[in-house]
């Protein structure tokens, strides 16, 4: 356990109640409240600075190496690669529209750490991941007395991810300026995203508003185009739209890619940005991730990128019907050591954690995996667990962390943290456990 999280739940046993309930003390801006308090953890996470500044680092050489795949193992052929991780033609396409071959680097990587090392689950990249605004609880602590002391004693820090990301827009949107000093960003979804994830959207709004940018909630269909091809939302011009929805959302929206035709014009005449384009989708996939963890393709890489890979990335394989048949039987043999994960899935949907599988269930699933090509076995990390002091009932108990750790042109961009009790299952993602909690994330020397 890190040295501040023992400390912390020590001091509350001890009947320090201003730290055990500075989360609940906490004054946060109204938006963050209504999307989150109900789902915080009473503390924040706490990792060591220098590791994880160091992961930090090792995730853009990473970002590298993905963006690379294609050229490295296909000969450039971005088709070829696409078939290979499991994209179908049709959605290649989509995804090619109006990207320049290397993606912005911007995403969100998910990792655990198991007490010695961080280990990367999967890296989430595009605008679409969500948690821009988790520092704003951070900031909050900061200003509860009680825990403003504990952080100075213990040499705290934080890094604010919506400031992070403010610049990144700024910077980006510069082009598309209609003329005043700050730019007008659309937060766009898909069709009816806006009803289950608006609560979401108006605390990134608020948290983006703090730095001085004006961001305008809105779905895809409610956006026009100007005669001069500039978006509108609502009658205003954007000079940006930051991408709230998935490629894969309007594939499956027989509506979804007419609708976004205003988008790529728009973008490819300079008059709307679109912030990011649809081809970190490419490289998001987790089976890109096996690729590089496939010892056959290891020629591909040089020494220190191996390296990387081997410090980085848990084992991971992808299972299709033409792959090798002893790989299957690996997996079957391998199954309390594993988990089977969708490579485009999210939030833990559709995964299969080995561990907790009959082993009459995971052939299923190893099976059913094979037959739809795709999903990825990747070996078990086991994270680290924390202690944590509940106020409710003043006792302490173990929880553990998926650490949401984003990066951007500009390096490190901060973390987050989803937290489940450490009996609480493998999967930590409010997606799939309702009792996921989230917290922000502060570190020490």
């Amino acid at each position: 356990m890190t040295e501040p999280g023992r400390i912390h739940a020590d001091a509350c046993l001890r009947g320090d109640r201003g730290l055990a309930s500075a989360v609940a003390r906490a004054e946060l801006p109204p938006a963050f409240e209504a999307a989150w308090r109900p789902h915080l953890l009473p503390r924040p996470w706490f990792l060591p600075a220098e590791e994880t500044a160091a992961f930090a680092r090792d995730l853009e050489g990473l970002f590298d190496l993905l963006v690379s795949l294609p050229e490295r193992l296909f000969g450039g052929d971005v088709e070829r690669y696409a078939a290979e991780i499991g994209i179908p033609p049709p959605l290649v396409a989509l995804l090619r529209r109006a990207g320049t071959g290397v993606p912005a680097k911007l995403g969100r990587a998910d990792a655990y750490h198991d007490g010695t090392a961080f280990k990367l689950l999967e890296f989430n990249l595009g605008s679409e991941i969500g948690g821009l605004e988790m520092d704003v609880l951070g900031q909050a602590l900061l200003r509860v007395p009680a825990f403003a002391g504990f952080a100075r004693e213990h040499g705290l820090g934080h890094v604010d991810i919506a400031g992070r990301m403010a610049a990144v827009l700024r910077d980006r949107a510069r082009p598309a300026l209609s003329g005043t000093a700050e730019p007008v960003i659309g937060l766009i979804e898909g069709h009816g995203g806006v009803s289950p994830y608006g609560r979401l959207m108006r605390a990134t709004q608020e948290a983006m508003a703090v730095h001085g940018l004006d961001l305008r909630i809105g779905e895809i269909g409610d956006v026009r185009a100007r005669a001069d091809g500039k978006l509108t939302l609502d009658g205003t011009p954007l000079d940006l739209v930051l991408r709230n929805f998935a490629a894969s959302q309007l594939f499956d929206d027989p509506a979804g890619p007419a609708a976004a035709e205003p988008f790529f014009r728009a973008h490819a005449a300079g008059r709307t940005v679109l912030f990011t384009s649809f081809e970190s989708g490419l490289y998001s996939h987790k089976s890109a991730l096996a690729l590089l963890s496939d010892p056959a393709r290891s020629d591909a890489f040089d020494a220190r990128e191996r390296a990387l890979v081997e410090r980085v990335l848990p084992w991971s394989r992808t299972l299709r019907a033409s792959g090798p048949a002893e790989l299957l039987d690996l997996c079957r043999e391998r199954r309390e050591a594993l988990i089977l994960k969708p490579g485009a899935g999210y939030g833990g949907l559709d995964t299969f954690v080995g561990w907790e599988c009959t082993e009459a269930d995971w052939a299923k699933a190893l099976d059913l995996a094979v037959e739809r090509g795709g999903h990825v076995a990747q070996e078990r990390v086991v994270p680290r667990p924390e202690p944590v002091y509940d106020p409710a009932t003043g006792t302490v108990e173990d929880w553990i962390a998926a650490l949401g750790l984003f990066v951007t042109d500009g390096g490190y961009a901060g973390a987050h943290a989803r937290v489940n009790r450490a009996d609480g299952g493998a999967i930590v993602g409010m997606s799939s456990n309702p009792d996921t909690r989230m917290t922000g994330v502060f570190t020490h020397a």
